[in-house]
């Protein structure tokens, strides 16, 4: 899957996981909102969970994980190889066309169609089309500054805002 329009970046720190997300929805070259929320809590608060890519695939991934969330009770992991087993094998799921960045407080996943479930080796993760410039961001704010993991997010996506077209200023942050 081609890189797809939005920045969505999680950092953890200390006993602080964050992850912001932009606004913006494009069609084309035209911005048509600002202000979409494309991040969410899941099961009981634990879980946030963000996407990249079509809206309404990522929201129908965001479901499908909450109801294996559901039946594992709360265990990330094994709602998201659950999850990926079914992307990779059902035709339907199959076509859907975004990436899920899910975490809680032990684990911090990206997902994808290919059956992808990818932990990052430091506590930083991004995805979208911003992603790299603000995983960069935040790699380099982590390792380099005592910024808690709520600043590094805004000031990473902030950058991020500057140099992708496909991101916006306008950020949603959640904190577990």
């Amino acid at each position: 899957m081609e890189s797809v329009s939005t920045t969505i970046l999680a950092v953890r720190r200390n006993d602080e996981v964050v992850v912001g997300g932009d606004g913006q929805v494009t069609v084309g070259s035209t911005v048509i909102k600002h202000t979409a929320r494309k991040i969410r809590r899941l099961y009981k608060d634990q879980v946030i969970v963000g996407f990249a890519g079509s809206a309404a695939d990522g929201l129908a991934l965001m479901e499908r994980l909450e109801k294996k969330l559901e039946e594992f009770r709360g265990n990330l992991l094994r709602a998201a190889v659950e999850l990926a087993k079914d992307w990779r094998m059902d035709k339907y799921l199959r076509r859907l066309e975004a990436l899920l960045l899910a975490v809680d407080r032990k684990h911090m996943l990206l997902l994808s169609g290919n059956g992808d479930i990818i932990e990052p080796d430091e506590p930083v993760l991004a995805i979208g089309s911003g992603g790299d410039v603000a995983r960069a961001s935040a790699l380099a704010l982590y390792r380099n500054t005592e910024l808690n993991a709520e600043e590094i997010v805004r000031k990473s996506l902030q950058i991020a805002s500057e140099i992708c077209i496909y991101t916006n200023a306008t950020f949603t942050v959640e904190k577990l």
